[in-house]
């Protein structure tokens, strides 16, 4: 399968470069007979549990996704099954940086990690996994209201400031969750990469708008709950995919408390139960409460405070001029007159851009050492440069071929020969000057004529500043992307010899062929795996269903009972998988 496969599926199709980086193949030819019996044991319980508790599309939702409790998701089906409610769905290496996350939700394709979690992490995983991704994000995106708020919430994380603290956070915890998942990890180093992620937690500094948008996408797509706050319902996703935490979370010492704005006040730890939860009474409130937060964000207060968020984070951002001219670059310096942006200065190699469009011959190759432009209005013109008619851009000398002389309101004065007007729509968007001097209030030189062509971007206000570059594709902005890469296992001859068994297992119950050899497959699991504990219970559970050899079922029933017993961190595990072998879950998404 090819890495940029779109899947027949529109939304997956649609995406660009940046984001199709992150892509990689499935290879569901890896996925090991255990995986296959995590899953359907993950699955089997979340279906028994979540029918009760888990927001009422969740099931359905199921079926909607191209689900099934058997075995694990075929990213192809996903995709046919996700593209009649106009989503779609990729497969990505573990965490992915948080911008990047967003970004995917904007376009309407779900984020899905390849790999799943080993048997001994079968409750929860901080790593993402299929069984996080798929069995909670997929099912619940059948629902408009939720589905909407996701794309939307995605839309407005992708222009949130982030700081290179966030990515070193990010990294953190994406090597922490990877040792985890490694079958043998040193205990001295999975503590050693805790630290580490702790201490980078502790000095963040103030929260990047990303920070504190991760915390509300924790609390509601993650962790959220919705419906009264005494009765509510699971509709998170990190919740639904956890067998552990999705029963837990329901007990009274996990507070639920109202969710409102006040929730970006409340970190997270994702190697840990949460110790609160946030019940929305609507989807709606949702994207109310989204709303509160997008008002205080860059990209829509624009003028100083967008810029210093921009300055502070040392990425690429944009800057939108009230013309609509967008100027994309690091930047690195603005200064005021009473109280208003006067001038705004990138270095490095940057782009104009109208709509999210680069201008032609205004690429980062062009603007290679940076952008500087004056802000404001003109001294004694009683309106925006950009709202002046044609005849009024005439009487200030503002015509190709001509010399003139501008002053700001600041005192930025600006000198020297038109030869190009640049407009978006009917509003003057860019002056291109040759022979030009920029000089500030003071005579300070801010460009010289020595130095080339000089671009004057127009507008009063800046009115947006967001992160990322406008035009990503022309900019061929890549995204930040980690270079430690997931843990992928080997396997031994008895790992393998496992893996048989547990298939011997599963075509038995799919097939309904002979039980004889299931005996043998007992004793080999006595003699040489005496430590596993699931493939007993799917050979207790055909069986039990067959009504067939009661001395083998009683032995291994016995068996798992003694188990639960001695072992206290398999005894719910264990406990609960008996349970559904006396009361089996409906076959409704059993394929």
């Amino acid at each position: 399968m090819s890495r940029f496969n779109d899947f027949n599926n529109p939304q997956v199709a649609a995406l660009p470069r940046h984001l199709k980086q992150f892509i990689v193949d499935q290879h569901y030819e890896h996925y090991t007979p255990v995986d296959h019996a995590v899953w359907r044991y993950v699955m089997r319980q979340n279906y028994a549990y979540l029918k009760d508790v888990a927001y009422y599309p969740y099931i359905p939702g199921l079926q909607k996704a191209g689900l099934t409790i058997e075995k694990i998701p075929n990213l192809q089906e996903m995709n046919d099954a996700l593209a009649k409610i106009g989503w779609g769905a990729v497969t990505v290496d573990g965490f992915i940086p948080p911008a990047a996350f967003m970004e995917y939700q904007a376009y309407r394709v779900l984020v899905i990690a390849a790999d799943i979690r080993q048997l001994k992490h079968i409750e929860y995983t901080p790593a993402p996994d299929i069984i996080h991704e798929s069995a909670g994000h997929a099912p619940i995106i059948a629902d408009k209201d939720y589905h909407d708020y996701l794309s939307y919430f995605g839309s407005i994380g992708a222009k949130a400031m982030f700081s290179a603290q966030d990515f070193e956070l990010y990294e953190a915890i994406r090597a922490l969750s990877i040792l985890k998942e490694m079958p043998d990890a040193d205990a001295a180093e999975i503590a050693e990469a805790e630290k580490l992620v702790e201490d980078r937690q502790q000095n963040m500094g103030e929260p990047s708008e990303m920070a504190l948008l991760s915390r509300l996408h924790w609390w509601t797509v993650e962790y959220g709950l919705i419906g009264p706050l005494e009765d509510p319902k699971i509709y998170g996703a990190g919740l639904l995919s956890s067998i552990g935490e999705s029963a837990s979370c329901m007990k009274s010492d996990v507070a639920k408390i109202t969710y409102t704005i006040d929730a970006v006040n409340y970190p997270y730890d994702i190697t840990k139960p949460q110790p609160q939860l946030f019940v929305t009474p609507t989807f709606q409130n949702l994207i109310d409460v989204l709303e509160q937060f997008a008002d205080t964000m860059s990209f829509r207060r624009g003028g100083s405070y967008g810029l210093q968020k921009a300055v502070d984070s040392k990425n690429t951002c944009t800057a939108v001029y009230s013309s609509g001219l967008q100027v994309s670059g690091t930047f690195t310096s603005f200064t005021e007159f009473q109280g208003q942006l006067a001038f705004v200065k990138t270095s490095g190699p940057s782009m104009l851009a109208i709509a999210d469009k680069q201008l032609s011959g205004h690429g980062k190759d062009y603007h290679k050492d940076g952008f500087s432009s004056p802000v404001g209005r003109l001294k004694g013109f009683e309106k925006a440069l950009e709202m002046a008619t044609t005849e009024e851009l005439s009487k200030l000398g503002i015509e190709n071929g001509k010399n003139v002389s501008l002053t700001f309101e600041s005192g930025v004065n600006v000198t020297g020969l038109i030869t190009h007007l640049t407009y978006n729509q009917e509003k003057l968007a860019l002056i291109t000057f040759a022979d030009c001097t920029v000089k500030d209030e003071n005579g300070n030189i801010l460009f010289d004529p020595s130095w080339g062509v000089y671009d004057m971007a127009i507008g009063e206000r800046i009115v947006s500043v967001f992160c990322g570059a406008a035009d990503k594709e022309a900019f061929e902005e890549i995204a930040y992307k980690s270079t430690t890469n997931t843990f992928h296992a080997s396997y031994d001859a008895s790992t393998l010899e496992l893996h048989q068994l547990y298939q011997q297992v599963r075509n038995c119950r799919q097939t309904h062929s002979s039980l004889d050899y299931l005996g043998n497959v007992w004793q080999t699991l006595q003699q040489k795996h005496h430590t596993d504990w699931l493939c007993a219970l799917e050979i207790l559970e055909v069986l039990d269903h067959e009504n067939a050899k009661p001395e083998l079922a009683s032995e291994i029933r016995d068996f798992l009972e003694q188990k639960a017993a001695n072992e206290p961190e398999l005894k719910k595990l264990i406990a609960d998988g008996l349970y559904l072998i006396k009361h089996p879950v409906e076959q409704k998404l059993v394929v």
